[in-house]
Parts: structure tokens; sequence; C-alpha cells
């Protein structure tokens, strides 16, 4: 929503309250306002702004911890839902023990997929599923130069598809997306040689 759509939200809200005999004073109307307004600043920021919870990992923490996403991703698991299933069923989490005993429910609530690429060591560790929300770059089918006309943009979209192919020795994957206009778009070799041109979303 833009600004004005949410003040235009608010005052009606304001006006609900005073039409149901419960007016709110001045002082309570202008406290609210600030609120919406605080939130949208902190949603409105870049990714690179907010902190990155991995990086409060120790080395060792953090070799582990992504090597413990790996796993569970080659494994066809998604590795928050193993996570919390161990610490729900009271189960030792091994080499990851330390998230629940040092870091907690909180901390694993922070971490979301585009925090992975910071690492780019680790970045297709990650698999991408049927629903996954992700970004795509208009390079996909523009020509896009630094110097040009047309620059780099980023637009959301969410996972329709996902289709390895093999060919004899070669194998890529397929993925087809759907943009919330409800356009789809198949990329082809999303891992192998489009990489590039997706990212997990930009909190």
């Amino acid at each position: 929503m833009t600004p004005d759509e949410i003040e235009a939200s608010m005052v009606a809200a304001f006006n609900d309250c005073d039409a149901a005999s419960c007016p709110l004073t001045d002082t309570q109307k202008q406290i609210l306002l600030q609120v919406v307004e605080q939130i949208q600043g902190n949603s409105t920021s870049r990714a690179s702004d907010i902190a990155n919870p991995l990086d409060e990992l120790t080395p060792e923490e953090l070799e582990a911890f992504l090597q413990f996403v790996k796993d569970e991703e080659q494994r066809n698991r998604t590795w928050k839902v193993q996570l919390l299933n161990d610490w729900l069923l009271e189960n030792d989490s091994g080499t990851v023990q330390f998230i629940r005993e040092r870091y907690g429910l909180q901390w694993l609530n922070r971490v979301e997929s585009c925090h992975f690429d910071k690492y780019s060591y680790f970045e297709d560790a990650l698999k991408l599923r049927v629903g996954d929300r992700i970004e795509v770059s208009n390079a996909l089918w523009e020509w896009v130069q630094k110097d040009g006309p047309c620059k780099r943009e980023w637009f959301p979209c969410m996972v329709i598809k996902v289709e390895e192919i093999s060919n004899g020795d070669d194998s890529s994957t397929n993925c087809v997306v759907r943009f919330f206009n409800g356009a789809e778009y198949e990329i082809q070799g999303i891992y192998e040689w489009n990489r590039y041109n997706w990212r997990w979303p930009q909190k």
C-alpha cells in the first residue's frame, strides 16, 4: 500500500471507531499513525540494512549449520521444518543442537532464504520448490546493460513447476514461475546458466 492509502485506511478506521461510539483521542490517533509510518519504513528498508542472522554464528557454527542445511536439502527435506520437529519432539539435533541451546526460536524465525545469498559458495544448496517466492531479473527477456537504456530490475513471482531434464550425460533444471499479474514464464537452466538472473526475495 502507498502511504496515502495507508493514511486513508487509518482515517476510515478512526471514523468507524467514532460511529461505534468508541472514539479515539487525538493523541491515540497520532500514536497509531506514527506506528504505521515506522512499520512501513522498516518494511521498505533494503535487505542489506537488515542484520543477517547467519552473521551471528561463529565460523565453526556457520560451517556446521550450512552443512546441515545442505544435507537436509539433498534429502529433499526442508531444513527449518526438520529443526522445528526436533525441538518439538525434544530430539537431539546433532551438530546443530547449539542453535536450540544458544540462539533459540527467535533466531531461527529470522533466518530467510535471502540470508544465504551472502555465502555465495552455498547459494545453490537451497533447492527451489513449488510455492517458493523468488525474484527474477528482466535480463531473462531484455538486453540489460550497465550503461544502456534497460537497467536490471527485479520482479517478484512464485515457483509453480520445477523439472529436472536429463539428456544423456547432461542434465539441467527448468523452472516455471508465475508473476502476480498472472503471466507465466519458463526459465531454462535455473541453476546451470541462469543462476545470476534470479534471487531469493530481498526483504
